[in-house]
């Protein structure tokens, strides 16, 4: 079979591309191996919204300010980020040349098999999509009950608050917070792409301002801050875990960092939906990462001004039951207008961004599904990929909020799966990320084909640090959080990124193996 332009179709995914400017984007896909199926509207400035509102500083730190606070405190925070982030913009840098050069919506996996061609291809295709995929409904899953837990501390707060005889919710409700919010995202998601480009920008601008307003009013409004000198070389060795070496400490801290800097491959996700998307698709990963890394820093600094007792805010038994932003927000209206309300709004206003995030983590997740099953990786394939009238991929949409609802309901059973299930949202994320930036600098060091974006003759230093940091990652974020180590205190990262690996190995080896040959075209 030909490809419209002349091309093998069993082997247009591994030949060269041409990405002169008179190359339209729908030509550009067809030397892939596919045709245009979803509504190719967004602009540069779309494509950076959604991978921006994904990320989500306000998100990711408000989540995890707590696991900073508990081990480092301000010095782990405030240096720990600017490291991380650094480290992180190398990866997507690497990440963004692989994109420019193979703009699709399958973006890792499909990566990974042109980089290694015919003969390994499909089965390191099948490991890089797995890891992507479970690890984009881990962040979907997180990141949504997330914000079912928030409302959670709001409807606390709002009600007097938990040494005030405020209602607290059961896990069952929190649940229900959380699959009501999944099926909004999933009806948003539902809706044309130009629809849903207008929300990733106005979630852009929400995000935005909402860093800006929270960095600012926050220690503006606390009758006691910190001091210069706390914030910038306090560190919390007081974190009742039985951990007292620092540099141990230190790397448990960048955890709140890292979870943070994450799904940054949504750019290369949509890139079949991107107006000039081997040149914006890279720009997408690149500005939201950098411009990530400068508000979130800003927005770490302007809290961390507002903390006084950390014991306190971890603890417990305060109002927000221990959930220390909000309880910084609460008593910072509160010692001064003798009310928390202001407090409350504010979370509110961080409760939106976080809607936002999990919203684009949807769209997202669709995208990869459609992609994954188009080239018959998924049980069931030919539904999944099936897009409707407005050339929305409606039914991966549903799966992946039903697939991140089933996740969270581990959280019914004990908070140690649930918290299991969603390391996959770092760790497998990451490895997926690092697969093909491997292949790119090792087995395709010499035959890559670079799109308009390249690194040039620092491709190959900038992917060999990227990989050696999501290796070193891998095994610090599987590290113990807390001694001794019994059931209720082990990381369970290792055994659940580890049983994500037994059952891809195993799938392939049964089964898979026979069939899946990789991305295949539909032309």
């Amino acid at each position: 079979m030909e490809t419209g332009i002349g091309i093998s179709a069993d082997l247009a995914p591994y030949l060269p591309l041409d990405h002169e400017p008179n190359v339209t984007d729908d030509a550009l896909l067809n030397q892939l191996g596919y045709k245009q199926e979803l509504s190719r509207s967004l602009s540069a400035i779309a494509n950076f919204s959604v991978t921006f509102s994904i990320i989500s500083v306000i998100t990711g730190l408000t989540t995890m300010y707590s696991t900073g606070l508990t081990f480092g405190g301000p010095v782990t925070m405030v240096y720990g980020w600017p490291i991380v982030g650094v480290l992180t913009m190398i990866v997507g840098l690497a990440m963004a040349e692989i994109c420019s050069a193979y703009p699709t919506s399958g973006g890792l996996y499909f990566w990974s098999a042109r980089l290694c061609g015919n003969e390994w291809g499909p089965v390191v295709s099948w490991f890089t999509g797995w890891f992507n995929i479970v690890g984009q409904w881990a962040v979907t899953t997180s990141v949504d009950f997330s914000l079912a837990q928030l409302i959670q501390v709001i409807i606390l707060l709002s009600t007097g608050g938990k040494n005030g005889g405020g209602y607290e919710a059961s896990k069952y409700v929190v649940i229900a917070f959380h699959g009501a919010i999944l099926s909004m995202h999933a009806i948003i998601n539902s809706l044309p792409i130009s629809v849903l480009s207008f929300f990733g920008q106005l979630a852009a601008v929400w995000n935005l301002l909402g860093v800006v307003l929270l960095m600012i009013l926050i220690p503006s409004v606390a009758t006691e801050r910190a001091s210069a000198k706390f914030v910038f070389t306090h560190f919390n060795t007081d974190n009742g875990e039985g951990i007292n070496s620092k540099v141990y400490i230190f790397v448990l801290g960048l955890l709140m960092s890292q979870y943070t800097l994450t799904g940054y491959d949504a750019s290369a996700h949509m890139t079949e939906e991107t107006k000039n998307a081997d040149k914006n698709g890279p720009k997408g990963i690149i500005s939201a990462i950098g411009i990530s890394i400068i508000f979130g820093w800003g927005y770490l600094l302007g809290i961390t001004f507002a903390v006084t007792d950390i014991p306190y805010l971890l603890s417990e038994d305060n109002d927000a039951g221990g959930y220390a932003i909000a309880e910084i927000f609460y008593l910072a209206f509160k010692n001064r207008y003798g009310s928390g309300v202001g407090g409350i709004i504010c979370l509110g206003v961080i409760g939106i961004a976080i809607f936002f995030c999990g919203m684009s983590s949807v769209t997202s997740n669709s995208r990869m599904v459609y992609a994954f099953s188009r080239d018959g990786a998924m049980p069931l394939s030919s539904l999944w990929h099936k897009v409707n009238k407005q050339e929305v991929p409606i039914n991966a949409v549903w799966l992946s909020a039903f697939i991140s609802f089933c996740m969270a309901l581990t959280s019914l059973g004990s908070l140690v799966a649930f918290q299991a299930m969603v390391s996959i949202a770092t760790i497998g994320l990451y490895i997926a990320y690092a697969l093909p930036i491997f292949f790119r600098v090792s087995l395709a060091r010499k035959s890559f084909v670079p799109g308009p974006f390249n690194l040039g003759r620092y491709g190959v230093v900038v992917g060999w640090i990227a990989v050696l940091w999501v290796a070193t990652i891998s095994v610090l974020f599987s590290l113990p959080v807390a001694y001794p180590v019994t059931s209720e205190t082990l990381n369970y990262t290792p055994v659940a990124v580890g049983g994500l690996l037994v059952i891809t190995v195993s799938w392939w080896i049964v089964s898979a193996r026979h069939w899946f040959t990789g991305p295949i075209t539909n032309i």
